[in-house]
């Protein structure tokens, strides 16, 4: 079995419906896991989704904000949806497909703008979730297993535009980035974008704020997919979207692929 899986943070679903559907049809990916999904589930507008093929859903979501769904032509079923540092938030959705596959689909807090968590509760919070994904892998080793989303941090030198000028900026500090690490080592996490693309910068997100942002280019690697090492070697193909970027209404946030031969 070969399937192909995006992950993107969708920065509203029903706002950007027409774009998802665009995706859809133009790259057809099996499996498709939105973050930033910013609807109830009840409100996800799955008419055009599922007139698309993509006739499996799981999903949690909360109105105007967080939310996260998987979309899949694939059966799938749901096997949990964990709230991480107890923060309310919808936040982590895990489904399974027929072929013992579980997908793990992730929106990570942004953390806020000030990388001190005494006087930023929200970088507080972004930090404990990082621990609680690590306790939670740690406690219970992850199989045949991939973990998708928007993790909201940048980890490599490579993965933001300049790694001297960000070091202090939230995505990217060495705090986050050491979090980061612990929650991949204790899954024994591979990245799955990475072992494609080794070498070079590469960017899923470009902020609102830039004028042009295709010009200046000023990116960062929010976005990720890794795998457990049990299915590693099955995952290639990797990709980023860039072009989405700048379409109509767009997300700040690219589609990130990889196929995966099961």
């Amino acid at each position: 079995m070969s399937f192909t899986l995006a992950t993107w943070n969708i920065n509203s679903v029903r706002l950007r419906e027409n774009i998802v559907a665009k995706l859809m049809q133009e790259e057809a990916p099996d499996v498709l896991c939105l973050q930033e999904c910013k609807s109830p589930v009840d409100k996800i507008p799955l008419e055009q989704f599922q007139a698309l093929g993509y006739t499996h859903m799981v999903a949690r979501g909360q109105k105007g904000y967080n939310g996260v769904a998987i979309l899949s032509k694939l059966p799938m079923q749901e096997v949990s949806a964990y709230d991480y540092a107890s923060l309310g938030h919808a936040r982590h959705i895990a489904g399974q497909l027929e072929n013992g596959v579980t997908i793990h689909n992730f929106y990570v807090p942004a953390g806020g703008d000030v990388p001190d968590r005494e006087v930023n509760e929200k970088f507080g919070q972004k930090l404990d979730y990082l621990t609680d994904m690590r306790d939670a892998f740690h406690a219970d080793k992850p199989q045949k297993s991939i973990l998708v989303g928007d993790l909201n941090i940048a980890p490599r030198e490579d993965d933001v535009w300049s790694h001297k000028k960000l070091l202090k900026v939230v995505s990217h500090t060495p705090i986050e980035v050491e979090h980061f690490g612990q929650v991949m080592d204790s899954g024994d996490w591979s990245d799955v974008t990475r072992n494609d693309i080794p070498e070079g910068q590469l960017y899923s997100w470009w902020s609102y704020r830039a004028r042009d942002w295709d010009a200046a280019d000023k990116g960062r690697r929010l976005d990720h997919i890794w795998a457990t090492p049990d299915i590693t070697n099955a995952g290639h193909s990797s990709r980023i979207l860039r072009d989405a970027r700048g379409w109509e209404k767009p997300s700040d946030h690219a589609p990130v692929f990889a196929t995966f031969d099961l």
